[in-house]
């Protein structure tokens, strides 16, 4: 580990109050959130940016029940499962927590965040090989931006802390996004009052980048002139606003804003959700096709614009919902445009209020769900009580979706295979398909 990492980390991970005892230990293994995990006085101790067979030294916090929060302060002696991070903001930044570690550890880590989600609801399953994606992948990030007397700082928070880390490069976002964040620091620069702030959301579409603004100052004209300015310079699909009040101002929407599913371009809202990367999104949906198989009357709930609806559309009859108006009508568009208007109903509903009954259900030869990461609690007990043959639940969160699979579980169905798609690289999220039968 560089000695600037090692410098980095101290300024950025004060002790916490009442700490004082410094120990060296040898990490034994890794915890669910990334962090190394050794043993002081009987007692563990989690401690960050450590790998199996590491021994680092650390400050140790008070002791929370039987374990301790351990302060990284050094990697005394690295281990086999140690390797060099990429990324130089490593440590300090807090988009990544685990680039430090060696590939395959790093890949069994990943597997057993599922599996280990699985097992704690009773399921006994090999869960399937790791769905990798590559580095500088992700086409969408959420920044921050404050104002400061020292200029814009840009880039992802510090971890457990409103400290913006100032990114120059990032191993994980595109390389189109990286290259816009220096003009996009100075037109910020320009438009953000001193000590104001920002919250940028930027996604890479198939015609450019779609950003959005969120900021509590008015866009006067002179930001709003800044902005087009800007965005005509850096050949930006769209550039929205969003105030305090919360209504988006298309300051400059220059091309549609464009994503192609299953060849069908769709015109996703301004900072609408997509997978977070192409490669994701095309191995979730392989596995979702391969789920459903032959099935021809399909629901797709949670549907948002389209990413599983528009290719099951191929060869079913699909009944796409979601909440959100707005992908909705940019998913019933599409279909309309790409020859799929008569294979595809989109309907608005709110499926947490009103989440779909066993009798509406019926007549489905195959249910397709993939809700926020609080999973789909009230929809699962739902579909637990209906008689649809085939459910494949897409999930980002392992907890939620083994909660929701005891469900349908304890309802009849069978838990046939989940798989694991890695598109959030080096952090503790993971994606997820889980395919269930009755």
């Amino acid at each position: 580990m560089p000695a600037t990492m090692k410098r980095q980390m101290r300024r950025s991970k004060p002790a916490a109050p009442g700490s004082r005892r410094e120990i060296e230990l040898v990490i034994e293994r890794l915890g669910g959130g990334g962090d190394g995990i050794g043993t002081v006085d009987d007692q563990r101790v989690y401690v960050p940016f450590a790998a199996p067979g590491d021994r680092v030294r650390a400050r140790l916090g008070r002791p929370d029940g039987q374990a301790y929060r351990g302060e990284f302060i050094e990697l005394v002696q690295p281990g086999s499962n140690h390797r060099e991070p990429p990324c130089p903001h490593f440590g300090p930044c807090g988009g990544c927590q685990v680039q430090h570690l060696a590939a395959p550890v790093y890949t069994e880590w990943k597997q057993g965040l599922l599996a280990g989600a699985l097992a704690r609801n009773g399921f006994e399953i090999e869960v399937g090989a790791l769905v990798e994606t590559p580095p500088r992948s992700r086409r969408r990030a959420s920044l921050a931006a404050r104002h400061g007397r020292l200029g814009v700082f840009l880039g992802f928070n510090e971890a457990g802390s409103s400290r913006i880390v100032d990114l120059t490069d990032c191993v994980v976002l595109r390389p189109e996004i990286t290259a816009l964040l220096p003009p996009l620091r100075a037109v910020l620069a320009r438009i953000l009052p001193e000590n104001g702030g920002a919250d940028v959301a930027v996604t890479l579409l198939d015609d450019g980048i779609d950003l959005v603004i969120v900021a509590e100052a008015g866009l006067d004209l002179a930001r709003r002139e800044a902005l087009a300015e800007f965005a005509a310079a850096q050949d930006l699909a769209r550039l929205s606003w969003r105030g305090a009040d919360g209504f988006t101002d298309p300051v400059a929407h220059r091309r549609a804003g464009v994503v192609h599913f299953d060849e069908v371009p769709v015109a996703v809202p301004p900072g609408g959700f997509l997978q977070a990367s192409a490669e994701g999104e095309a191995a979730l949906t392989r596995l979702v096709r391969d789920g459903v198989g032959q099935a021809k009357r399909i629901a797709d709930l949670f549907c948002g614009a389209g990413t599983f609806a528009l290719p099951m559309a191929r060869g079913a009859q699909v009944t796409a919902i979601d909440g959100e108006a707005a992908s909705v009508e940019a998913l019933a568009s599409a279909a309309r445009r790409g020859g799929r208007g008569e294979r595809i109903t989109a309907q608005r509903r709110d499926l947490f209020r009103q989440p779909l009954t066993a009798a509406e259900l019926r007549g489905f030869d195959a249910v397709v769900f993939d809700p926020p990461r609080a999973g789909a609690r009230d929809q699962a007990e739902a579909l637990a009580a209906s008689t649809v043959p085939v459910v494949v639940a897409v999930s980002c969160n392992p907890s939620s979706l083994a909660r929701d699979a005891r469900t349908l579980v304890d309802g009849g169905y069978r838990l046939e295979r989940a798989t694991p798609v890695d598109q959030f690289l080096w952090t503790p999220h993971l994606e997820a398909v889980a395919v269930f039968r009755r």
